[in-house]
């Protein structure tokens, strides 16, 4: 098999890791209504259930970079499989076990550790085999599974429930929502088998031979030479250097900077228009409860489209530029939607406004915050590092979610000056910083080596 064939079918499998956050994150919204009238849950116990799985999103990232650095990148996307397939199963309670809110928020947190696990090591293990020029790309390999598997859900709970009566949805067609991950969870788990582990990691294992020979089916033999003498030589001049400080000035400001640009990219606001986009149909837009199901599919194909424009300019014009093109039409994105909504003409602008929110964030902070997680850290504290980083945004998603109801529905977003537009000021002020803390501190990692861009901390 040819070295660029190889490359693209490993990199695609480790991305399904992408596919199954963005399925796994969205099968609750279909499934949700169906539950909730099961189990005859209240508004907090609904909340509990569908925010559960952000609590093993946090662990499982935590924990990701200890699995990652002891049992290796591949290892650990394995284990984030398995608890994928795991938590598919069971959420849908098959009939042997006891049906329970508890049980269920049991499996949705298992899926929430695989979430996390997965969003670590998926693209730090994508950026540890991709030769430098096809590094963003081919990490956004990542970003691009994530929302196709977004995509998709919305497709799946739709047809499943569609042809099921409301009854029956109720019954059984919220399982066959959670059932349906069990496809690409178990061709996740099974084709993990056949890619091989990642050659930085075995070099930091003291496993030469092995990590050259992976180096070799990947970029072809006078590439992997160059890359292997690069990694040697990163990883020597690490032994030489005293046991890493986490707290020194250098390793913690960079640890800093990594993990402060992770969090805001859940403070523009994303994953309030994603996880609360009916409500923001429905209640800030005038839509009718008919048009929401297809507003959201609208939602998800613009991400799609928008990330594969990423996918395919990010090394060409660098990761700061597209950080800044992404932020300014997040801007107006917002200014749109808020300024109709102060002006109580709703309409045609508003959705273009959450529209170019949408496709700008998809294009820019959306890819390229995995991209820079998972090549702007040391080869030897870039588990560690990475691991920080990214519990860092799943706290930050937490907040989010938890808080942007609360600000939406309250008094003074209500009163006759905002008109519901508060949050969305907010989150414009928020992508503001983004733009000034990008150019004070992120630096631009196009066409440099991993072991390259060491030099540019140091």
């Amino acid at each position: 098999m040819k070295p660029r064939t190889f490359l693209l079918l490993i990199t695609s499998v480790s991305a399904l890791g992408g596919f199954l956050f963005g399925y796994d994150t969205g099968v609750i919204n279909g499934a949700q209504y169906f539950l909730s009238q099961y189990f005859s849950l209240d508004p907090v116990m609904k909340g509990w259930v569908v925010g559960s799985a952000l609590i093993g999103c946090l662990v499982g990232a935590i924990s990701a970079g200890y699995l990652s650095m002891k049992f290796g990148r591949k290892n650990s996307l394995i284990v984030s499989a398995m608890l994928f397939t795991i938590s598919a199963w069971g959420s849908g309670l098959p009939s042997f076990l006891p049906e329970s809110v508890s049980l269920l928020v049991m499996f949705r947190i298992l899926g929430g550790l695989g979430i996390g696990i997965a969003s670590m090591s998926a693209p730090m293990y994508i950026a540890e085999i991709a030769p430098s020029h096809k590094r963003g790309s081919l990490v956004t390999f990542y970003q691009l599974a994530i929302v196709i598997g977004f995509f998709l859900v919305f497709l799946a709970t739709y047809f499943i429930g569609k042809n099921l009566s409301v009854e029956e949805n109720i019954a059984f067609g919220w399982r066959r929502m959670f059932w349906s991950e069990l496809i690409p969870s178990g061709l996740f788990l099974i084709l993990l088998f056949f890619v091989p582990k990642s050659p930085r990691w075995l070099y930091l294992m003291q496993r030469p031979e092995e990590g050259f020979g992976t180096l070799v089916k990947i970029h072809g033999k006078d590439l992997a030479k160059k890359e292997a003498s690069q990694i040697q030589d990163s990883i020597d001049q690490n032994t030489e250097k005293p046991k890493i400080n986490f707290f020194s000035k250098a390793i913690l400001g960079i640890i800093i900077i990594g993990t402060v640009f992770s969090m805001l990219q859940q403070f523009t606001g994303i994953n309030a228009v994603l996880y609360y986009g009916s409500d923001i149909f429905e209640k800030a837009l005038g839509f009718g409860k008919d048009d929401v199901l297809e507003q959201q599919i609208l939602l998800a194909f613009i991400n799609l489209i928008f990330t594969f424009i990423a996918m395919f300019s990010v090394d060409k014009f660098g990761r700061k530029p597209l950080v800044y093109i992404g932020c300014v039409g997040m801007v107006v994105g917002f200014a749109l939607l808020g300024v109709t909504l102060q002006m109580e003409s709703v309409g045609i602008l508003s959705l273009i406004g959450v529209l170019l929110f949408i496709a700008s964030f998809a294009m820019s902070m959306g890819p390229v915050v995995w991209v820079l997680l998972s090549e702007m850290f040391p080869n030897r504290i870039r588990s560690a590092a990475m691991s920080i980083a990214v519990a860092a945004q799943w706290a930050s998603n937490y907040l989010v979610s938890q808080f942007f109801p609360v600000v939406s529905e309250s008094e003074t977003n209500m009163n006759d000056f905002w008109n519901g537009s508060l949050p969305y000021y907010i989150f414009i002020g928020f992508i503001i910083i983004i733009i000034i803390f990008t150019y004070k501190f992120i630096p631009e990692t196009k066409n440099k080596s991993l072991e390259e861009l060491e030099d540019i901390w140091d």
